[in-house]
């Protein structure tokens, strides 16, 4: 399973990095949390299958009163979820909540951890789940996580049976305990014990819950009281999770923050029983590994802390890092000296980062960079040297207390720099349900580190450290003050469609935009754009020069080369070769506020679907849902959408209120409401008269699916209809049609079975439960073993007008 990596170590100093993109001191009361948290031994490893799954209330209480590093291990990145912020979905998803997560662990504490598996949305069960996860690819990478984080105690969020609620969760689960028997084994996945040692667990428990009408808790349960208050956060466990937990904003998963104390419960599962504490049986102390000394150091400069002046502790910890250093247990000196460089470089005050003002940067262009220093004790740090990318250089300089130093460098991108993007994302996946991972050794970890860093050599005292500064960007944002982020590495050449998808019909030409980005200052003379087929060359055009920044470059393919390729759907990729370099990918950026600048590159293609494709209307009114690209392909098919407002149901303020305005609601020859409208657009309950209204006098109203959760309005028809957490999951279910002489499937456009080949996920979710009368299902469908559903797509006539489910 694992692949060979080489790793160099500098013998005598220990790296102190993360993913931030400056190493800052932490706050006085955290250092303090950090320096509890050397004295204990013990780790807990939290596991579920989804970003929002995690207990964040057990997690605060864990690190931030029982002073135990604790980890949250997630199957998946939350890739098959809906999107609440934007359009972004799938991968572009997974990202988005992978980072809303690391948000959430800065919140509470605990680190963060992943599997290859990608969540494809709904199962019913277990076996739904394993028909599309490879249960021995997962539990190979929990064993492995297992493996490197070594903790004692495992906890599962869910169940491995149908209390669980959802496949992906009872299968967490299984694949839980399957490691937790693994991990210890020494015959099991044999290629990771290249890299860590076999690690076995105390025990494996459930943290059973009340959720909804379902109670799995029961008193003979091994019970933990949390929720504490915590005069150094200023609030209570409970909530400091409901900050942590709102952090999930794409999912909408805002929490309340409840103060007061509550009682989780544990089932045992697997290990050793514990009767009194989760902790029951494992070595808490240095003591009770014969390192007395150990705790006794710890003690006194716990007691002797001054919150006012860190820096008084540097030389108890000083000292107490020359005793770390002789440990024989090579994983618990590892993480111990990591935890102990990063709380003596907080105490001393270190600031560091190394800076640009450019956001992207292109490899083997030069750039100047800033390194800022900044060191707040009296004990002086001195900066031995600096290696930069491509050179080191010696200083041997102090930095004063409180004085910034600043030193400018230019420094050479490497020719051979990786674009910047997730380690999981720059490959393709190996299927639907596994991501591909370039090295192996990357499994588990929710972002790579950064490849490209000044590495710094300090002294304090007699004691040298290594820290690694990741090349950055820093910029002053009016809003929100200084803003530093990642370096991001860019073609030097960007290149993609205008549109995602073209429709056209079988005797029309295709019309073709490209865009091409420059992102260096090298000039492009002579270069050839190609447009692929199926690995053969469709079309393409020789471009002498492109001048500025960016071009379109407009390319027509003839209506008799694409009739001699016999598909209604073909997948065109575009490349731009010029000075014998081959570019052909695109970026994809996403920005939000609560998240830092996020990249990823793909494929410059477009899809084109041929055929006799009817649109017989002209004009449609658009209510926007979550994650909704349902207008932009109205667009493409050559239909007006226009996304509708307050004003276009009230109308003028002149405007007796009674009438609204139904005048401007008429122009359309169908209005639609996106997904999870019902959820997302909080004015729906005021528009829902107007376009009732609309319909009765000759509308055409097309309503795409809602959950019945955070609804806006209870009544979504005309007549009565209700919805339910019902759900057809198999994506090959098979469809009949009801009445297949139905005017809407056969008018404009002949629908047929065909049309349900290549869906996936799910057939559909959130079916009615009971419908009016007057409502006509057109289809039936279920999954294996199950009752049909009927309700998926309900059409009823309503005054002069059509209203669709």
């Amino acid at each position: 399973m694992f692949k060979k990596v080489i790793t160099v170590c500098i013998l005598g100093l220990y790296p102190v990095f993360g993913s931030a993109q400056q190493v800052r001191p932490s706050k006085s009361s955290e250092i303090y949390r950090e320096l509890k948290t050397l004295k204990q031994l013990p780790k807990v490893l939290y596991l579920a299958a989804h970003p929002d799954d995690e207990n964040t209330g057990l997690l605060s209480w864990l690190i931030n009163d029982q002073n135990v590093e604790t980890g949250y291990l997630s199957l998946t990145r939350g890739d098959g979820g809906q999107n609440l912020l934007g359009t972004e979905q799938g991968a572009a998803l997974g990202l988005i909540r992978t980072h809303e997560l690391l948000e959430a662990r800065k919140l509470d504490g605990a680190q963060q951890f992943f599997t290859r598996a990608i969540d494809f949305g709904f199962s019913k069960n277990t076996t739904d789940t394993f028909k599309q996860w490879n249960a021995d690819n997962i539990t190979a990478d929990v064993v492995w996580v297992i493996r490197q984080f070594r903790p004692d105690v495992i906890i599962c969020r869910f169940p491995p049976n149908a209390a669980a609620g959802h496949g992906q969760h009872a299968a967490s689960a299984v694949v839980a305990e399957k490691a937790f028997k693994l991990a210890g084994d020494k015959s099991a996945f044999p290629d990771q014990l290249k890299y860590v040692n076999i690690w076995q667990p105390k025990r494996l428990l459930w943290n059973t819950f009340r959720f909804g009408g379902v109670n799995t808790t029961a008193e003979n349960q091994l019970k933990v009281t949390v929720g504490q208050y915590d005069a150094q956060l200023g609030m209570g466990y409970g909530e400091l999770a409901g900050l942590s937990r709102s952090l999930h904003k794409s999912q909408g998963a805002g929490t309340q923050s409840v103060a007061g104390i509550r009682t989780e419960y544990f089932a045992h599962v697997a290990g050793e029983p514990a009767k009194t504490t989760l902790f029951d049986g494992v070595a808490k102390t240095w003591t009770s590994q014969g390192k007395a000394d150990m705790d006794q150091s710890l003690d006194k400069i716990i007691s002797a802390f001054n919150f006012n002046n860190p820096e008084l502790s540097l030389p108890a910890l000083l000292a107490l890092r020359k005793k770390v250093v002789t440990l024989q247990d090579a994983d618990l000196k590892k993480d111990k000296i990591k935890s102990l460089d990063h709380i003596i470089l907080s105490c001393a005050g270190f600031m560091g980062e190394v800076v640009t003002n450019q956001a992207e940067a292109v490899a083997g262009d030069h750039y100047n960079f800033r390194l800022n220093l900044i060191s707040r004790a009296e004990n002086p740090i001195i900066l031995e040297d600096v290696q930069w990318l491509n050179q080191s250089e010696n200083f041997n300089r102090k930095l004063s207390k409180d004085s910034l130093m600043t030193i400018q460098h230019d420094i050479q991108i490497p020719a051979d720099a990786a674009l910047t993007e997730p380690y999981w994302l720059a490959r393709p996946p190996v299927n639907a349900a596994t991501f591909s991972v370039p090295n192996d050794t990357l499994i588990g970890l929710p972002e790579a580190e950064s490849p490209l860093n000044v590495l710094l050599g300090l002294r304090i005292g007699s004691e040298k450290f290594q820290v690694k500064l990741p090349l950055s960007f820093k910029k002053l944002d009016p809003v929100r003050g200084d803003v530093v982020e990642a370096l991001r590495i860019v073609p030097a050449l960007e290149l993609k469609f205008i549109q995602p998808l073209y429709v056209i019909n079988e005797n029309e030409d295709l019309h073709l935009s490209l865009n091409v980005k420059v992102n260096s200052n090298k000039q492009y003379g002579n270069g050839n754009l190609n447009l692929m087929y199926n690995g053969e060359r469709l079309g393409g055009t020789a471009i002498s020069s492109l001048k500025g920044k960016e071009a379109t470059i407009e390319y027509v393919i003839p209506k008799t080369k694409l009739a001699a390729i016999h598909s209604s759907r073909l997948q065109l990729d575009a490349n731009f070769i010029a000075d014998g370099v081959t570019y052909n990918k695109k970026q994809v950026l996403i920005q939000y506020p609560h998240l830092p600048s996020l990249q990823y590159f793909s494929p410059a293609t477009t899809t084109i679907m041929k055929g006799d494709i009817q649109a017989k209307i002209k004009k449609v009114g658009y209510v926007e849902g979550a994650g909704d690209f349902i207008p932009d392909f109205l667009r493409i098919a050559g239909i007006q959408v226009d996304i509708l407002k307050d004003e276009d149901f009230y109308g003028n303020i002149d405007e007796p209120a009674a009438n609204g305005n139904q005048n401007k609601l008429s122009q359309y020859d169908a209005i639609v409401l996106g997904v999870r409208a019902n959820n997302t657009e909080k004015k729906l309950g005021r528009w829902m008269p107007f376009l009732w209204s609309y319909v009765k006098k000759g509308g055409n109203l097309v309503m795409q699916y809602n959950t019945n959760q955070d609804t806006t309005v209870d009544q979504l028809g005309m007549y009565n209809f209700s919805i339910a957490n019902k759900r057809v999951t198999e994506e090959n279910a098979a469809v009949t049609f009801l009445n297949p002489n139905h005017k809407l499937l056969n008018f404009p456009n002949k629908i047929t079975v065909d049309d349900f080949k290549g869906w996936i996920q799910e057939r559909g979710a959130y079916f009615p439960a009971q419908w009016d009368a007057a409502y006509e299902p057109l289809f039936e469908m279920h999954d294996t073993d199950e009752e049909p559903l009927k309700g998926s797509t309900l059409y009823a006539k309503y005054g002069n007008g059509n209203f669709i489910f």
